[in-house]
């Protein structure tokens, strides 16, 4: 990982040069950037400090990460992409669609949500919905798509786990993705849900609504990882690097997420 930490620095500090003889991007000619939902609010802030530091814009698109690689398969003009999932990225290098294998920039975590105010209790042990459950107190429950959203394979292995899946079926609502998910919960139109505690520590979500962290170890780790599309531009490559640097990192870090080793 040292190794790996210091090749990165280096290609930073060479990204950095080449941005220098550049004029800034507009946002027109601005690389699109495919980020995984539970990113929306972390990456956000860390392109606007990008931008800040280097002049050059990125445009971030986010959602969950089984449509963002099915579209990179179909000719979207992305030229970088944070996974929620390793494994997406695997496969695409696999079938030649990326520079390499790319890179582990994160590992998420999972949390169960209710909005504020709720009778029901935000718990991560997920003592409190087994209880709502069993006094019919339940109507919906929000997890994201598991066929293409990774939040949603992980809560529901979190759920089959303490023995609650089989129960919930008839309450399963699916968001598009994580952050789909976590609107049900705060405007009401879910009892509860399970999202990624990277959207559930943003500020305007932290006002509305409270979680609970599911422990790790009740479902596959979310192993995070970007990668830089055959297309990728020396501001794409920028970017890529500025996601190890210590400001995006410290980003990173205050939503949650838990940070490769240097």
């Amino acid at each position: 990982m040292i190794h790996r930490r210091h090749s990165l620095c280096a290609i930073a500090l060479l990204g950095w040069a080449m941005l220098a003889g550049l004029p800034a991007t507009a946002q027109g000619d601005a690389p699109v950037i495919a980020a995984a939902a539970d990113l929306q609010f972390a990456i956000t802030e860390i392109a606007e400090s990008f931008k800040a530091e280097t002049g050059h814009e990125v445009r971030i698109t986010t959602g969950s990460t089984g449509n963002a690689a099915r579209q990179i398969r179909e000719g979207a003009p992305f030229q970088m992409f944070l996974a929620a999932d390793e494994q997406f990225i695997f496969d695409l290098a696999r079938d030649g669609l990326t520079r390499d294998e790319g890179t582990l920039y994160a590992i998420g975590r999972i949390v169960m949500v209710v909005p504020k105010g709720s009778a029901l209790k935000a718990d991560g042990s997920l003592a409190s919905l087994k209880a709502a459950l069993e006094a019919g107190q339940i109507t919906k429950f929000a997890i994201a798509n598991p066929e293409h959203a990774p939040y949603g394979t992980r809560a529901m292995e979190a759920l089959q786990r303490e023995g609650l899946w089989d129960a919930l079926q008839p309450h399963i609502v699916l968001g598009e993705n994580v952050s789909q998910t976590a609107q049900f919960v705060l405007s009401g139109n879910a009892t509860a849900g399970i999202i990624a505690l990277s959207l559930a520590k943003a500020p305007n979500i932290v006002a509305q609504g409270e979680f609970g962290l599911i422990p790790d170890e009740w479902h596959e780790p979310l192993r995070q990882r970007m990668v830089l599309l055959k297309n990728a531009g020396p501001v794409a490559e920028a970017f890529y690097a500025y996601m190890t640097q210590p400001a995006a990192r410290a980003v990173m870090e205050r939503y949650g997420f838990v940070l490769p080793e240097e």
